[in-house]
């Protein structure tokens, strides 16, 4: 077996079961095979299962499906070593949050992106700072030339927190920069769009002088 054959094997096997949720034990009960491929071959650096980039391959439908497990609340640390781990490896690609040349760029910045995320989850300070720099790139990029963003702009301070709360929110739903652009979006919806006037604009007042 193999990672395309494993993707293809459990996309048959949720449209034909139907259920509503499914996790790792529902994996290691009902399609083992799989299990054995996944527990074998896709591993995370820091240790453990790569579950991400096996829910990511499933289709969209099944990705939203995964539960995960529960997370208890973290204890926090700063190791600077895990996430060097992630940023040599990937150090040739980080130029993908500042700008992506296509679906390839964009499949590894979530990558990258969602690997600091779980570091980040177990409590890692160092991971979080690490990412929410990164992700200022992208944004500050998407609010400049997204119109459903542009509501942003002024409102830069309010970012921060929640890109804190994507982060400590995010589960299995796929990609993380999707996550984190609908999260804008959305939350654009509430704020007044700030207009700036330049002092060499002609107004009212000046036309009376």
């Amino acid at each position: 077996m193999n990672f395309e054959s494993a993707i293809t094997t459990m996309n048959n096997l949720l449209a034909k079961k139907q259920y509503q949720t499914f996790n790792r034990t529902w994996v290691r009960v009902n399609a083992p095979c799989v299990y054995r491929f996944v527990q074998r071959e896709l591993r995370i650096e820091s240790g453990g299962i790569d579950w991400d980039r096996f829910t990511r391959a499933l289709y969209p439908k099944y990705q939203k499906q995964w539960t995960g497990s529960i997370r208890k609340k973290a204890t926090q640390y700063r190791n600077k070593d895990e996430v060097d781990i992630i940023l040599q490896q990937y150090h040739n690609k980080l130029y993908t949050f500042i700008s992506t040349q296509g679906k390839a760029d964009e499949n590894i910045r979530d990558i990258i992106s969602i690997a600091l995320v779980r570091i980040a989850q177990k409590g890692n300070i160092a991971a979080g700072q690490e990412i929410t720099g990164l992700l200022n790139f992208t944004i500050y990029d998407w609010i400049a030339k997204n119109p459903t963003l542009s509501s942003w702009r002024g409102y830069e301070a309010l970012i921060q927190p929640r890109l804190e709360c994507c982060i400590r929110c995010y589960r299995y739903s796929g990609s993380f920069m999707r996550y984190v652009f609908k999260t804008l979006e959305y939350a654009a919806r509430g704020l007044t769009p700030l207009i700036a006037y330049s002092l060499d604009d002609t107004t009212y007042f000046r036309n009376r002088c």
